[in-house]
């Protein structure tokens, strides 16, 4: 029972998503630049396709766009993510989804937070993908000792975040003072430092082992790398990301474009080679550099089911067998073809995707369904009829390929590098301290409510004859 003087985690959340909005836009200039931009290409959209925003409207998911964003950090230690887990919890952010990024040649797992009920994800869908370093797969153990040490010795979290967790815990949630308290303290934890906890030549020696090491271990905390604001048209913005001072990656990540938008499509800048300082030897601070921080852009589209991921990830697949995509993006135009040529194959109609059971959808009645009285068909003769509509769910996660082909693209052409392909899963939600939800499960169950919610006119016990 949440008591009426809490504020709720829906209201926490949003105000979190705006302070790091706010803050992420003073670090880093070009996010400012990016945000208008979307702006611009979302409006521009929606005026062009008024089909597409009477559908959003209807299904009460316009206004959650221009608010949609999500951020990335990258954690080092076992008791990070655990009480990371526990002040996300807070803000009404669960873990969703476990990725492998090791067969990418990124040495992390991760699971992304984010809102799960309906109602919380349209009042404000911000999720963080949150990975945690793989130590384990540094080959050299000396190195992997003194890493694990400088990690073991910082603490990411102020007291007074750790204090109001608890409290919200244990006295079931946070009054306003708390709740505006708690956003202010956690936000340090994502705050960027430019003076670094190691030294310039243990910096070198995380740096040669992956550039992603170097960036989780050796600041004082895991600044937000990026945040990413929602877009209706990737590839105008995409387009247009030069004429504003942005040079964009060089091929959009995930499915090609498409009528009917599936899953994940993201693309970034180039992180910021950024001043930082060193100590010395000598006790003195000695200036150097440091590449993380960048921005990016995502398209969101229809969430697929086991079967419809398994024909996406076999397209990707057979599409990098022809082309595999450059870090450079000396051969984008080429795999770019080759992946709208081979997606060919997957349906781009939403009925098809329907019916072949590639997707998720939600069903609602129609005006003529909430009328009928003692009328009961099946399924699809109540579609045919216009009884029933349907509309894709939005694909709330994310995509391991992506994410580590952005991670790879903005910690330079030189960064990919091999590890024994290794997803544990156990161990994750070990350290986690708890299970992370089954997208495909939740997904399903979402459809069977939304079904379920017309049976005033279903008859799930027919069959289309």
């Amino acid at each position: 029972m949440t008591n009426a003087r809490f504020v709720s985690p829906d209201e926490i959340r949003s105000a979190f998503s705006a302070a790091m909005s706010a803050m992420y836009r003073d670090e880093v200039p070009a996010y400012g630049t990016l945000m208008s931009l979307v702006a611009q290409v979302n409006e521009e959209t929606l005026a062009n396709d008024p089909a597409l925003k009477e559908r959003l409207a209807a299904t009460d998911s316009l206004a959650r766009i221009s608010e949609e964003r999500h951020g990335a950090i990258r954690l080092g230690t076992p008791a990070e993510l655990a009480m990371m887990r526990r002040a996300f919890a807070v803000m009404g952010m669960f873990p969703v989804g476990y990725y492998d990024l090791s067969t990418a040649g990124v040495p992390v797992h991760s699971t992304a937070f984010r809102p799960i009920e309906d109602e919380s994800l349209k009042r404000n869908p911000f999720r963080v993908f949150t990975s945690l370093l793989r130590l384990d797969l540094i080959a050299d153990e000396q190195l992997r000792a003194e890493a694990a040490a400088v990690l073991a010795e910082r603490r990411i979290f102020t007291d007074g975040a750790i204090s109001l967790v608890e409290k919200a815990e244990s006295e079931g949630g946070l009054t306003e003072p708390d709740a505006r308290k708690f956003v202010a303290e956690v936000l340090e934890t994502f705050r960027w430092h430019d003076r670094a906890i190691v030294s310039a030549d243990m910096y070198k020696r995380l740096h040669d082992a992956h550039r992603l090491i170097a960036d989780v271990v050796s600041f004082k905390g895991p600044h937000i790398n990026h945040l990413t604001p929602r877009t209706l048209d990737i590839d105008s913005v995409q387009d247009r990301m030069p004429a504003h001072g942005i040079a964009p990656k060089a091929v959009v990540e995930g499915p090609p474009t498409r009528k009917c938008p599936i899953l994940l499509r993201q693309t970034s800048f180039k992180a910021l080679e950024e001043p930082v300082s060193f100590i010395g030897e000598d006790g003195e601070w000695k200036k150097g550099s440091h590449t993380a921080r960048f921005g990016e852009i995502e398209q969101r589209g229809l969430a697929l089911t086991p079967k419809g991921r398994g024909l996406y990830d076999k397209l990707l697949n057979d599409t990098r067998a022809l082309v595999r995509p450059a870090a450079d993006g000396s051969n984008s135009a080429e795999y770019v073809a080759a992946l709208a040529q081979v997606f060919q194959a997957f349906p781009d109609d939403w009925n098809e995707i329907r019916k072949a059971g590639l997707g998720y959808f939600r069903y609602s009645l129609t005006a003529k369904g909430e009328a009928a009285a003692g009328y009961k068909t099946d399924l699809e003769t109540a579609i045919a009829e216009g009884f029933v509509q349907f509309d894709p769910i939005v694909y709330e996660d994310f995509l391991p390929v992506s994410a580590a082909g952005i991670f790879q693209s903005n910690l330079g052409d030189d960064a990919t590098q091999e590890f024994t392909a290794s997803p544990n899963q156990v161990m994750f939600e070990r350290d986690l301290g708890a299970s992370v939800l089954d997208e495909f499960a939740h997904y399903a169950a979402i459809e069977r409510a939304s079904i379920e919610a017309c049976l005033s006119v279903v008859d799930l016990a027919m069959a289309a004859e």
